[in-house]
């Protein structure tokens, strides 16, 4: 009587160990902080801290007021944030209101995975390029651990975070892409010239990331680049690329440049994994999630994908590459608003010809959090569980 005692406990101890590694597998990471790198997708006020500020009707939907990003209301990484009970990501270059103890965003709009020769005001290009903002990444860091390492109290403690708690233990995420394409085809490239340069703008993805590994990140959530031939600007630019389209309304031609350029980030993931030992990356099919919108909007119970909320001119888009969303005019000496918004943000997918609107960044989000479209196959907030095995 006594054995079986002992066998029954030795088995309930087995199966409680096994139970409780499945419940482990199964457990959110707790991500103590997110830094993000990206552009105008996922930028939360770098750019209008360096360059003039985006004006009403920007922000209305959710925070009443312009609030650094290019759209009506929130972003996918502002999902992301809250959806790991982190606050909204303050842009590393706002000095405004700016509190970091969770993480800090440094992508800016019009932003580039390589630089990009000339000005903003000659290039229409951001001068904070990817190894920008890693530089910037690094410098934070470093500044983090100076406070706490020489027991600096005060504002510093209550804005910036622990490096030794949080460094290895928060979200990397990377959105960025969608420039690089543009600048190319904007420049009348063909596909075929733009898929030429793809393969040196994958080496300046896993420099980076690199870099990042050796600062202490380990856990990766990477993006890949927009449908760019369902976007209302890029068809307005290049209209001799615009002629041949699919049943959604799309560029074949440079959805085609994007599909490429997903296709080797896809496989730069898949080699960084076999190179960084510990990390865990995870490659997500925005392209997917935002295909599947444009495609299938009015049964999503969107309006025409393609007609832009806040424009001007209207036409076949509703967008004027001279007029753009929050330009003004001078009519009879007095400036009045030209770029005016919808009247219902929330029915539209593009909000300004080249950014989607909070409703479409929701969509969005809910398409990537649980893992769907992600490779490996891991819920967003399981991302350190995606490692090499």
């Amino acid at each position: 009587m006594a054995t079986k005692l002992v066998c029954v406990l030795l088995l309930a101890v087995v199966v409680l160990k096994l139970s409780a590694g499945a419940r482990s597998d199964d457990s959110p990471c707790g991500f103590p902080a997110i830094f993000n790198l990206g552009d105008s997708n996922s930028d939360t006020g770098a750019f209008p801290a360096l360059f003039p500020a985006v004006q009403p009707p920007y922000g209305r939907t959710f925070f009443g007021m312009p609030a650094g990003r290019q759209s009506d209301g929130r972003l996918t990484i502002d999902f992301m944030a809250q959806s790991l009970g982190l606050r909204y990501l303050s842009a590393y270059l706002d000095s405004l209101g700016s509190n970091f103890t969770q993480g800090a965003n440094f992508a800016s709009a019009a932003g580039t995975i390589r630089r990009v020769n000339g000005s903003l005001w000659t290039s229409g290009y951001s001068p904070i390029s990817l190894d920008v903002q890693v530089w910037q990444l690094q410098q934070f860091i470093n500044r983090s651990r100076f406070v706490y390492d020489n027991d600096i109290g005060g504002v510093y403690r209550e804005i910036l975070p622990n490096p030794e708690q949080l460094i290895s233990k928060a979200l990397y995420t990377l959105d960025m892409g969608q420039n690089d394409l543009t600048v190319g085809y904007f420049d009348n490239m063909t596909t075929e010239q733009v898929e030429a340069y793809v393969p040196d703008l994958m080496e300046r993805i896993s420099s980076a990331i690199q870099t990042v590994y050796n600062l202490g990140g380990r856990h990766f959530w990477v993006h890949n680049t927009a449908p760019l031939g369902c976007l209302p600007y890029a068809l307005v630019f290049r209209p001799d690329l615009a002629a041949d389209k699919d049943a959604a309304g799309c560029s074949v031609a440079l959805n085609a440049g994007a599909r490429f350029f997903n296709a080797r980030l896809k496989e730069t993931v898949a080699r960084l994994r076999d190179t960084l030992p510990g990390a865990a990356l995870t490659y997500v099919d925005v392209y997917a999630a935002k295909y599947r919108l444009i495609s299938q909007a009015k049964e999503l119970g969107f309006g025409d994908p393609l007609r832009v909320c806040c424009g001007y001119g209207g036409g076949e888009y509703n967008f004027d590459r001279n007029i753009r969303c929050g330009d003004k005019v001078q009519v009879n000496g007095t400036s009045v608003l030209a770029g005016k918004s919808c009247d219902d943000p929330s029915r539209s997918v593009s909000w300004d010809g080249v950014h989607f609107t909070e409703a479409a960044n929701r969509f969005v989000f809910d398409q990537i959090v649980d893992g769907a479209l992600s490779d490996p196959p891991v819920p967003l907030r399981r991302a350190c569980q995606g490692k090499r095995q």
